[in-house]
C-alpha cells in the first residue's frame, strides 16, 4: 500500500505549529500546577528536583515564545493535549495515601512520562523545523530537549536514592 504525504512548506509548517502548539499548552499547564506539584512531594531531594523542572519549564516556554516570533505566528490553544489531562487529573494522586513513598514515586513516574512526551515532541518538531529551514528554532528545540533529557535522568537518579538509598548506583 503506497500513502502519498503532501509535504509541501505549508503543509510542513501546518504540523509544525500543531504540535508546537500541543506542547506550549502542556507547558503551560505545568506552570501553573508546579508548585502544587512541589508541595505534594515528602521526600526533600524529589522537592529540590522539582523545583528545577518548574524552572526549567518557565525557560522552554519562553523559548518557545520566541520560536513563535521567529515563525510570525502566535500560540493557539490545543483541545486534545496528552499533558494537560495528565496535569488536570493531578496525576491521579490519591489524597488519602498514607505513605508517602507511593505518591513521591507516582509524582516521579509522572514528571518522566511527561518528559518522555516532551523530548518525543521536540525530537519529532526539530525534524519539522529542519525541512523547514528554521535552524535557529532547531537550535531553540535542542536546548528545550537538552532540558526534558536532564531531567528525566535526573528524576531517575532521585527515584533510585530513593528506592535504594545508593547514591552511586
Amino acid at each position: 500500500m503506497t500513502t502519498s504525504h503532501n509535504t509541501n512548506a505549508a503543509t510542513l509548517k501546518r504540523i509544525f505549529l500543531h504540535h508546537l502548539n500541543r506542547i506550549y499548552s502542556g507547558k503551560c499547564i505545568l506552570r501553573k500546577h508546579a508548585d502544587s506539584l512541589i508541595e505534594q512531594a515528602s521526600f526533600k531531594g524529589l522537592k529540590l528536583a522539582l523545583q528545577e523542572f518548574a524552572g526549567d519549564v518557565v525557560k522552554q516556554i519562553k523559548r518557545m515564545e520566541e520560536i513563535y516570533t521567529l515563525v510570525n505566528e502566535s500560540p493557539s490553544a490545543e483541545q486534545c493535549n496528552p499533558i494537560s489531562n495528565m496535569v488536570n487529573d493531578d496525576f491521579c494522586m490519591d489524597d488519602n495515601q498514607d505513605l508517602p513513598v507511593l505518591n513521591d514515586l507516582d509524582l516521579m513516574l509522572y514528571v518522566q512520562i511527561l518528559e518522555h512526551i516532551n523530548i518525543t515532541s521536540y525530537r519529532m518538531l526539530m525534524m519539522l523545523a529542519k525541512q523547514l529551514n528554521y535552524s535557529e528554532v532547531t537550535q531553540i528545540l535542542t536546548e528545550n530537549l537538552d532540558d526534558s533529557a536532564d531531567n528525566d535522568k535526573l528524576f531517575t537518579l532521585i527515584a533510585r536514592e530513593y528506592i535504594t538509598k545508593d547514591k552511586t548506583a
